[in-house]
């Protein structure tokens, strides 16, 4: 079946974030044969095309010809290579441009692929893997409405996204979501040790601090309330929860969250500076 070429989505690295996009357009719909990838490793290659049935290259131009947008899915330390060798191919077929690497700006990549293109960066975050994710999006001035609708569509095959009218928030999204998980991770580890330091056996420690975390999570994004709201609820006057959150406030848990946070997202705009 043949394609619009402004259909045709070409994918520049097919690891795991590709993959999980990939497996999320061709769930919600989308012809496997709309999508190339390109994809160095040949295991991964081969995975691809046996699990997904995309057509797959090892050679990166050979993966773009004809096609209407470029995901660029390949570590930020080889953007720049990659883009420059691509650029010739961008001027003349003026791709819509998404970038899913940490840290490299629209400009940087307009520049990179020869100037005056759509660039769209993204932030997914890991639980993009399971299709949990939430990704941070900016578009430059040369993102037409139509742009911004297909570069939706593709990332909310990981989850929902969030528009930026500044890209130099995306920091903070990096922050926020982007090394979030991790932070999530950390209360997991905490919650559970503690609980095994009150006595509990570890498996049982681990599961009680899981579920929680898992079931706080979904009273969280299904229900219409706010987190604040949501806490007041469950914190009876001089019970138990309230002697908990008593302490995590005493501590400095607010101050100490929004250091964290700004520290990566400090961190954030050091590595895209040291990419220019």
């Amino acid at each position: 079946m043949a394609h619009d070429t402004h259909d045709t989505l070409a994918f520049i690295g097919g690891g795991n974030m590709a993959r999980s996009l990939i497996g999320g357009l061709v769930a919600r719909g989308t012809p496997a044969s709309a999508i190339r990838v390109a994809e160095p490793v040949d295991a991964l290659r081969e995975g691809l095309a046996n699990d997904f049935g995309v057509a797959v290259f090892p050679d990166n131009a050979d993966a773009v010809a004809g096609a209407g947008t470029w995901v660029f899915a390949v570590k930020p330390q080889v953007m720049r290579t990659v883009c420059e060798a691509l650029a010739p191919v961008a001027q003349s077929s003026r791709p819509l441009i998404v970038s899913i690497a940490a840290g490299i700006t629209t400009a940087q990549l307009a520049r990179w692929l020869g100037g005056d293109l759509a660039v769209v960066r993204t932030m997914p975050n890991t639980p993009a893997l399971l299709g949990a994710g939430v990704t941070g999006l900016f578009a430059n001035a040369r993102v037409d409405a139509e742009g911004r609708t297909r570069t939706a569509t593709l990332l909310s095959a990981a989850g929902p996204t969030v528009w930026l009218d500044d890209e130099a928030r995306m920091d903070a999204v990096t922050a926020v979501s982007g090394s979030g998980p991790a932070y999530v991770f950390l209360l997991a580890e905490a919650l559970q040790a503690a609980g095994e330091a009150e006595g509990l056996p570890p498996e049982a420690a681990r599961t009680l601090a899981l579920q929680t975390i898992l079931g706080a999570g979904r009273m969280l994004t299904e229900s219409d309330v706010d987190a604040a709201e949501l806490r007041r609820r469950v914190t009876s006057p001089n019970g138990t929860t309230h002697a908990a959150i008593e302490t995590f406030e005493a501590g400095g848990f607010r101050a100490l969250v929004a250091r964290a946070v700004h520290a990566a997202a400090v961190r954030g705009k050091e590595l895209s500076d040291a990419n220019d």
